[in-house]
């Protein structure tokens, strides 16, 4: 793979998840010379889903630049995804700049930003900001919560076999957790905050949990909240008072949030409610701040279930249009 030796560019998109790369080869086609810079590895937000991850799309709504993503099954595995973005970025020799940070991206002036990186700085007339939203989970802010045993990011089930394993959360990635170390043999408890298993849990995943949960092989708490992790027990508070259960690791599953810091830092505004979402036009992507765009989730601020991949591909093209025009 190619990656970029001059430090000035037409573009630097920042991210390399699936709209990253599609901006990359959007970018390409048009002929402008571009570099994407990626805090962790291609497609890190891809890499941090559980191993056993099954989308909730089919192949062909998660492809990018016109290639096809071809499938063992109706619906792909992260793994199959890893793969098939990781063709493309080879196939299609893109720029990419990996375990890469950007720190701040500065206006020097209308026509001109310095990004600085954890290794360098460049200098790029056009930012597109890809950034996702899996990179900073919801804490609990309970005591404990930094003690080793506690995860905000599950991987893969053998790690939990024959150990006691708190899972908080009811939606996609607390199910998954709770199924996959419970057959593992993991003794499993959910703590749920609601009355009820996720409403949004994959429709072919959430009989299965209720199964569970209804016959005992996975106890469950409703209306509860962890509110302490110690070394061998943790504490809930539940309807019926606080208990502690004996524990050895917690998956907190608690849902994760886009970095509005890193993009209000650039000058971008956001709405004053709860969405905080970053102001853009539509049409253009282009944000308040001439020369920078979003695309993809973090279009959305904090409501992170209205963009996916299948429905923000359309991004890169409208992004690229706009810059060819503005160039």
């Amino acid at each position: 793979m190619q990656t970029d030796t001059e430090k000035q560019v037409d573009i630097i998109i920042v991210g390399s998840g699936p709209i990253g790369l599609a901006c990359a080869l959007a970018a390409k086609k048009k002929g402008l010379d571009y570099l994407i810079l990626e805090k962790g590895c291609l497609v890190n937000s891809l890499y941090h889903y559980p191993v056993n991850m099954t989308f909730f799309s089919t192949s062909e709504r998660l492809e990018i630049g016109g290639i096809p993503f071809v499938s063992n099954n109706v619906k792909p595995t992260r793994n199959e995804a890893l793969e098939y973005y990781r063709r493309v970025a080879v196939a299609a020799l893109l720029k990419i700049q990996l375990f890469e940070e950007v720190l701040s991206v500065i206006q020097l002036n209308e026509q001109l930003f310095n990004v600085q990186t954890t290794k360098q700085q460049y200098l790029a007339k056009k930012i597109i900001v890809a950034t996702g939203f899996y990179g900073l989970p919801f804490l609990l802010n309970i005591p404990g919560e930094d003690m080793p045993k506690v995860t905000h990011y599950y991987n893969d089930p053998h790690f939990y076999a024959f150990q006691k394993v708190i899972v908080v959360g009811a939606n996609n990635s607390a199910v998954d957790a709770a199924l996959e170390t419970w057959r593992k043999g993991a003794e499993v408890t959910m703590v749920i905050r609601e009355d009820q298993v996720g409403e949004r849990v994959k429709y072919w995943v959430r009989p299965d949990i209720v199964n569970r949960i209804k016959e005992g092989s996975i106890k469950a708490f409703y209306n509860s909240d962890v509110i302490a992790i110690k070394e061998s027990v943790v504490e809930i508070s539940t309807p019926e008072g606080n208990i502690s259960i004996p524990n050895d690791c917690v998956i907190a599953a608690t849902g994760y949030q886009p970095d509005l810091n890193f993009i209000a830092a650039m000058g971008i505004e956001l709405s004053s409610d709860t969405a905080m979402r970053p102001q853009y036009n539509q049409d253009t992507h282009e944000t308040n701040i001439t020369g920078i765009y979003l695309a993809g989730v973090i279009c959305g601020g904090m409501d992170t279930h209205s963009l996916f991949i299948e429905n923000s591909r359309e991004h890169a093209e409208k992004i690229i249009e706009h810059i060819v025009t503005n160039l």
